[in-house]
């Protein structure tokens, strides 16, 4: 039997007229009587007898019934399953971040995401920007979102917003606590280094370079989390996306802006061979909206 031989019979042997089965299925009699008569002939027995205008299953009928019923409800799940995902309700949103994102921002977006598709299931890893191509190609996530990702061959980003760099100083470094610092400034401080944590790190680093400016460093490491505590023990200063900087609080700590301003892109990249699910283009303007809040 076809699947339209088994939406038909099921109509017919539950409603109990061809004139209901029609209404169910939302189309004409004619349509139910041959669709009825095409899988009587391919069976080879009839599934209808009609007594006193009534239509009552044949005893084939009524043994294929229970095994048509099991089927009828398999393929209205498949149904509902692909009207679901059409209205963005159920699937896997596969997304790799870089760290400093994971502190706010995507459990913001994710949470408020939530509300709207509670259904939608998410695989989340992070990330860094020598990893993403890698991650991406051999299909490791569908969406990775990175600070000041570099140009990748065959694959699309799209803007998201951006994050200022800032410097973290313990609180008895300036007896001013001021609001922001210049990058000359930063020469008379112990710097904490990160020029190896990523394209923030080297980013800093040419603007040092060409603001001529030397700092000194004692210590050196690759993470945004760890050069933070550095600083809250008063070990030196350290430059630092705003984004990582609020989600590591510490009453020891100070925050200032950079004179000049800095910014750092922030994008969504994935295959250009693979253009983003439905799941996930609806999930990007809640991103957009959780990185706008944290800049205020």
């Amino acid at each position: 039997m076809r699947l339209r031989h088994i939406e038909v019979f099921h109509a017919i042997y539950t409603t109990g007229s061809v004139t209901a089965a029609a209404q169910l299925l939302h189309i004409s009699q004619p349509a139910v009587s041959k669709a009825l008569g095409h899988a009587e002939q391919q069976l080879g027995f009839a599934l209808f007898k009609r007594e006193k205008g009534k239509l009552l299953p044949t005893d084939e009928a009524l043994a294929l019934f229970p095994a048509v019923e099991q089927v009828y409800r398999q393929l209205h799940s498949v149904k509902a399953l692909a009207q679901n995902i059409q209205r963005h309700d159920e699937g896997l949103i596969d997304l790799a971040i870089t760290p400093a994102l994971g502190f706010n921002v995507i459990p913001v977006a994710i949470a408020r995401f939530n509300q709207h598709y509670p259904k939608v299931r998410f695989r989340l890893q992070t990330i860094h920007n020598d990893e993403a191509m890698q991650a991406l190609v051999e299909r490791d996530c569908e969406l990775a979102l990175l600070y000041a990702s570099p140009s990748y061959p065959n694959v699309e980003a799209i803007e998201l917003g951006s994050t200022e760099i800032k410097v973290l100083y313990p609180r008895d470094t300036f007896a001013s606590q001021p609001q922001s610092l210049t990058y000359a400034d930063l020469s008379t401080q112990s710097l904490i280094a990160i020029w190896d944590s990523g394209p923030i790190g080297q980013l800093l680093w040419q603007q040092l370079n060409q603001a001529g400016v030397d700092t000194a460093s004692i210590i050196q490491v690759d993470t945004y989390y760890i050069a933070a505590r550095m600083v809250a023990q008063g070990l030196g200063c350290c430059t630092i996306d705003a984004i990582s900087a609020q989600g590591n609080p510490d009453e020891r700590i100070a925050t200032a802006s950079l004179k000049p301003p800095l910014e750092v892109p922030i994008r969504a990249l994935h295959l250009a061979a693979k253009p983003l699910s439905k799941l996930s283009q609806a999930f990007l303007p809640f991103v957009q909206s959780a990185l706008l809040e944290q800049q205020s």
